[in-house]
């Protein structure tokens, strides 16, 4: 049986793929640790993902996601993380594992 995410076409992928970016962007109010909390990933997930993809520098692959240098999106719009909220990330990564060890198997 064929995974319907591996049949999806490319240009579909890449169409849904800049919609959530540009959400993102326009979502500043959404903070990455609480994306971590909630999802298991983060913008910075997301450019790692091109970084490793594209074989791109990191700081190109934030400024894609980011939609500016990751320092001013920072200085702009980042807030410090509560101590509940880094509990709910490390919990939630701590949930990544297998799935980390899957995509790795290919």
């Amino acid at each position: 049986m064929t995974d319907k995410l591996d049949a999806l076409p490319d240009a579909v992928a890449a169409a849904a793929f800049r919609r959530l970016v540009r959400h993102l962007r326009h979502r500043t109010d959404a903070q990455n640790v609480d994306l971590m909390g909630l999802s298991g990933f983060c913008r910075n997930c997301l450019s790692d993902w091109i970084e490793e993809a594209g074989d791109l520098p990191k700081a190109e692959a934030r400024e894609t996601v980011y939609g500016m240098p990751q320092a001013e999106w920072k200085a702009r719009y980042q807030t410090e993380a509560t101590p509940e909220q880094l509990a709910r990330m490390a919990d939630s990564v701590a949930r990544n594992a297998p799935a980390a060890e899957a995509a790795a198997r290919g």
